[in-house]
C-alpha cells in the first residue's frame, strides 16, 4: 500500500483514499474516554450553578485536538522505536504498516500540537478574563505540559510510557486534571473535594491502559516495553486491575456520602456492574484477541458512570 503523505502539508488536497489512514491513526474510538473527564467537571460545575457553554465547547475541542495529537505521537513513536511488532494485538498502526510515512507523521504532531495550543490559548482567554492574573499563567503551563504529555508518552528520547509511568499519567491528566481543571473554568473556584469524583474518572482511564498492557504484554515484553503489567506479570496485573476499579467506586461512593443530597445522587450505581463484568472477564480471559473487546467496554461503561453520576448531581 502506497504510505499516505500529504494530509500535513497539503490540507486541502485530500483525497478520500489516503484520509482513510489518518482517520484510523486518529482513533475516533478513544474520544469518549478522553472526553468523560471534561464532562464530569461540566456536571460538577452545572450542579453549582455555573456552566458556559463557551468554555465547555472549547474544552472538548482542545481535548479532541490533545488526543489525537497523543494517538498520531503514539503511532509514530512505537513505530520509530521499534515497539510495534507482528506480536502486537490490536488495530495496526499506521506508520509501521507504512500507510502513513514517519516524515508526515511528525508533521501532523505538530500541527496538532499547534491546534492544541491556539484552541487551548482560546480557551483560557474566555474562561479566565475575570481570575486573577497568575491563573491564566498556572492553566497556561497545565496546558503545556499536557502538550508535552500527549507526545512523550511513546514519542522522544526517553518515553514515560516504556517505563510504566503511563498509568500516573493517565490518573493526573484524565483524572485530577481534566475534571477539577475544567469545573475551575467554569466556577472560578477551586473545590479540592473534587479529587474524589476526579480520582474515579481518572483510575477508570487507567483501567483501559491496563486492559491494553495486559493484551499486549508478550509484544511489549519482547520489546523491551515495561508498561506495569509486563513489571508486575498477568496474574499480578490482573489483582491490580481489581484495585482499580474497586477504588474508583469507593471514592466516588465516599463523594456521594459527604455531599448527598437525595437518592438519586446515587445513579451512578447503575454504571457498577459494567466495571465488575469488566474485571471479571480482565479475570479470566487470557487470549488477547478476546480481551481486545474489553477496551471499548471498559471506555464505554466510564463514560456512562459520568453522565450518570452528572445528572445525580444536577437532579
Amino acid at each position: 500500500m502506497k504510505a499516505a503523505g500529504s494530509f500535513p502539508g497539503c490540507l486541502f488536497t485530500i483525497s478520500a483514499s489516503n484520509m482513510k489512514p489518518w482517520i484510523e491513526a486518529a482513533r475516533p474510538r478513544t474520544l469518549p474516554l478522553s472526553l468523560s473527564c471534561i464532562l464530569m467537571g461540566c456536571f460538577l460545575a452545572a450542579a453549582n450553578g455555573k456552566f458556559s457553554w463557551p468554555v465547555a465547547l472549547l474544552s472538548v475541542l482542545t481535548t479532541i485536538f490533545l488526543q489525537v495529537l497523543s494517538n498520531f505521537a503514539n503511532d509514530y513513536g512505537d513505530a520509530v522505536n521499534g515497539k510495534d511488532t507482528e506480536l502486537r494485538q490490536g488495530p495496526k498502526r499506521a506508520v509501521h504498516a507504512g500507510q502513513i510515512t514517519a516524515s508526515a507523521m511528525l508533521k501532523a504532531i505538530i500541527l496538532f500540537a499547534l491546534f492544541s495550543f491556539i484552541s487551548g490559548i482560546s480557551l483560557l482567554t474566555i474562561a479566565l478574563r475575570n481570575a486573577p492574573a497568575n491563573t491564566f499563567w498556572v492553566f497556561l503551563g497545565i496546558g503545556i505540559a499536557c502538550i508535552i504529555a500527549a507526545i512523550t508518552y511513546t514519542a522522544g528520547k526517553r518515553p514515560y510510557g516504556y517505563v510504566g509511568l503511563g498509568d500516573l499519567s493517565v490518573l493526573i491528566f484524565f483524572g485530577w486534571v481534566g475534571v477539577i481543571g475544567s469545573s475551575y473554568l467554569h466556577t472560578l473556584i477551586w473545590n479540592w473535594d473534587l479529587i474524589l469524583p476526579a480520582t474515579s474518572c481518572g483510575l477508570f482511564a487507567v483501567g483501559v491502559l491496563n486492559i491494553n498492557n495486559i493484551r499486549d504484554i508478550e509484544s511489549d515484553k519482547a520489546t523491551g516495553k515495561n508498561s506495569i503489567p509486563v513489571r508486575l506479570g498477568r496474574k499480578k496485573a490482573v489483582v491490580y486491575h481489581w484495585l482499580i476499579l474497586l477504588t474508583g467506586m469507593a471514592c466516588v461512593l465516599i463523594y456521594t456520602v459527604q455531599h448527598f443530597s437525595g437518592y438519586t445522587s446515587f445513579i451512578f450505581l447503575l454504571s457498577f456492574p459494567l466495571f465488575i463484568r469488566n474485571g471479571m472477564a480482565v479475570s479470566k480471559l487470557t487470549d488477547a484477541r478476546e480481551l481486545d473487546p474489553y477496551l471499548k467496554q471498559m471506555a464505554l461503561s466510564t463514560l456512562f458512570f459520568v453522565i450518570l453520576f452528572g445528572l445525580g448531581t444536577i437532579l
